[in-house]
């Protein structure tokens, strides 16, 4: 986890002297947070990207001049902070966090134990916050920026777990992170806007334990039929972060195909 890896250290430049932005994204080694990465790299964004799993992030990302890597954990104080300075080292600059990373857990509640509960909210919630943090120091000093935290459909619905669903522990976590967003948005504003992303289903990874009656069943409650595609998700984030929103703070936004309402 201590390691940290670094490609080319080249400021690519986009128009005539115009720096690409740069963004932090957690969670890259797989799912939507892979998908946010490969997004930025498309639109020429520089990016940081970071998650616990090197080999992985290495495999599914490629080698170029707008990209640099930090294998770290999220909920490690220290990791979070250096992985802004190595941003801000490598790249001069950081512009804006996408923070997907996080843990899951299917246990219901009577499968629920306290360290898996305390693990969770470490990564999820505290995790949140420390990278929020980190990034927020460097940005409150300098121009600032835009921070996008991650939170889930979850919460609306109270999962309660089982065949891959988020159980107790994801939920309640997920549930605190709309509540950090808040506080950050009105602690961090005006110079670094902070909003949050409210994935539906998404094919990750993460709904990997889903049985597929589970998946026919939750398939039914989707206006639109189907589940997301991390891209989907994303996209979201990158209007986050982007000038299109630069009057949203303080805001969750759903992307789950029309599961709310039904």
């Amino acid at each position: 986890y201590r390691q940290q890896f670094s490609c080319s250290k080249t400021q690519a430049s986009i128009g005539v002297n115009i720096m690409p932005k740069t963004v932090l994204v957690t969670g890259a080694a797989s799912g939507i947070g892979l998908a946010s990465a490969k997004l930025l790299l498309q639109e020429g964004y520089q990016v940081m990207a970071f998650d616990p799993q090197e080999e992985l992030m290495r495999h599914n990302l490629p080698e170029e001049d707008l990209i640099s890597f930090f294998c770290g954990d999220i909920s490690m104080s220290e990791d979070c902070s250096d992985a802004v300075a190595l941003t801000v080292k490598t790249f001069g600059q950081l512009d804006a966090l996408l923070h997907w990373g996080a843990a899951h857990s299917s246990k219901r509640w009577d499968e629920l134990d306290a360290e898996e509960f305390n693990n969770i909210m470490s990564v999820n919630v505290t995790g949140s916050f420390l990278i929020a943090q980190a990034a927020a120091g460097y940005m409150m000093a300098g121009d600032g920026g835009a921070i996008v935290l991650t939170t889930s459909t979850s919460v609306i619905f109270g999962a309660t777990g089982g065949n891959g669903q988020g159980g107790p522990a994801y939920v309640s976590s997920k549930g605190a992170i709309i509540a950090l967003n808040r506080s950050l948005a009105r602690a961090l504003a005006p110079k670094v806007r902070c909003n949050a992303v409210s994935p539906g289903l998404t094919e990750t990874p993460m709904i990997g334990g889903m049985t597929k009656k589970l998946r026919e069943d939750m398939t039914r409650r989707f206006p639109l039929g189907r589940f997301g595609i991390p891209d989907e998700i994303a996209n979201a984030g990158l209007f986050l972060i982007s000038e299109k929103a630069s009057f949203i703070t303080g805001e969750v936004i759903h992307v789950n195909g029309g599961s709310n309402f039904n």
